[in-house]
């Protein structure tokens, strides 16, 4: 039988579209346990690779007959050498092109709306590590807000929509993936937006982004309006799009809300985070659409594969927006928390300019599912 790659983007349509798929995923086991592909309809078996070195005999009774088969690795060299495996005992199987390295790396466009003057709005969703970003385009322009370090995807896609990206923002300092916001200003010569109370140690030029600010794009004037909402960061700032949707950062997801702790400071901001929750955003109309800058859970995607809700069905829906008592609120976001992203602090450092590492370096301090959420 034959085998052959399948690419992240083929896997994120299977994940889009609740389609079955069985994964084999020979990386170690505390790795699979830490952090696998996710899907609706998916199966999964976790051998490890150096346990089927003298052949997949003992495991072929384990792989349902007339499924579709995945076999997963870190890298893909060792997938290669099992799917050969599997296929010479007779199974028609894939294995994942370029590892969890590349599935980490997958962003995949999903447009989430029109804007009222003719603009579009379109979502970027890195399904492997649960990251968002988002691209408002407005008469030949664009605007970019947590965009990540895969940067050439953002470049390529405002291209191929004939818009010059005048306008890059980032609702706070992040710590969990590294920015791409600095190099694709860089590289496009637009204005770099940054909350100023998070960038009091960055190392370059940028333009303060402070509650109440306006940025417009385009010729139709698509309102980007910034609403300070610390918690998440001292900085953290949201944006209400064209007055119809909810741009939340790391400060309110769809099943989940941020953690206060990545800077070492969660009693410090629990109290801005719960601010920001229950008062700021409750000023604001329930018909907003939510858009977060991640996702925790796959249950999260829509099923057009868009992360999106509104802000008047979360107030009802997510338990972080219904806890009356601020010492149970209090408590939830300070104790048994997450493990913190991988490397965060590096990250950090990273995203302030202070560390440069290299691409390889970048990937290894990044790889690990999204923490930046408590639920």
């Amino acid at each position: 039988m034959a085998f052959k790659a399948m690419t992240s983007k083929e896997v994120t349509k299977k994940v889009f579209n609740k389609e079955k798929l069985f994964v084999l995923d020979v990386r170690n086991e505390s790795d699979f346990q830490d952090w696998k592909i996710e899907g609706k309809n998916f199966q999964y078996l976790n051998i490890p690779y150096f346990e089927l070195l003298d052949g997949v005999e003992e495991i072929l009774d384990q792989i349902p007959a007339g499924q579709e088969v995945l076999v997963v690795c870190a890298k893909e060299g060792s997938s290669v050498m099992v799917a050969e495996m599997l296929s010479d005992a007779g199974l028609d199987v894939s294995y994942l092109q370029g590892g969890m390295k590349v599935w980490s790396e997958h962003l995949e466009p999903v447009k989430v709306g029109e804007l009222k003057d003719g603009g579009e709005l379109y979502q970027f969703v890195r399904i492997g590590k649960g990251c968002l970003s988002y691209m408002v385009l407005s008469n030949g322009e664009a605007a970019l807000i947590d965009a990540t370090r895969m940067t050439d995807i953002y470049l390529n896609f405002a291209q191929s929509m004939n818009a010059k990206i005048t306008h890059v923002l980032d609702t706070h300092l992040h710590a969990d993936h590294i920015s791409g916001g600095r190099v694709i200003a860089e590289k496009t010569n637009a204005t770099y937006w940054l909350p100023p109370k998070d960038a009091a140690e960055v190392t370059f030029d940028y333009e303060p982004l402070e509650g109440g600010h306006d940025v417009t794009i385009g010729e139709t004037k698509i309102l980007i309006h910034s609403l300070y909402s610390p918690g998440h960061t001292i900085g953290s700032t949201s944006f209400v799009v064209d007055e119809h949707y909810l741009l939340s950062g790391d400060i309110l997801f769809i099943d989940s809300i941020g953690r206060p702790d990545l800077a070492g400071l969660a009693e410090d901001w629990v109290g801005d985070l719960r601010e920001s929750l229950y008062k700021t955003y409750r000023e604001l109309s329930e018909e907003l659409i939510v858009l977060p800058a991640h996702f925790m859970i796959i249950d999260e995607l829509n099923e057009d594969g868009s992360v999106a809700e509104k802000l008047g069905t979360l107030f009802v829906k997510n338990h972080g927006l219904n806890i009356e008592d601020e010492n149970v609120f209090r408590k939830l976001v300070t104790e048994n928390l997450p493990p913190q992203p991988n490397a965060y602090q590096e990250i950090r450092e990273t995203n302030m300019g202070k560390i440069s590492p290299d691409t390889e370096k970048q990937r290894e301090m990044e790889i690990g599912p999204n923490r930046c959420a408590v639920r």
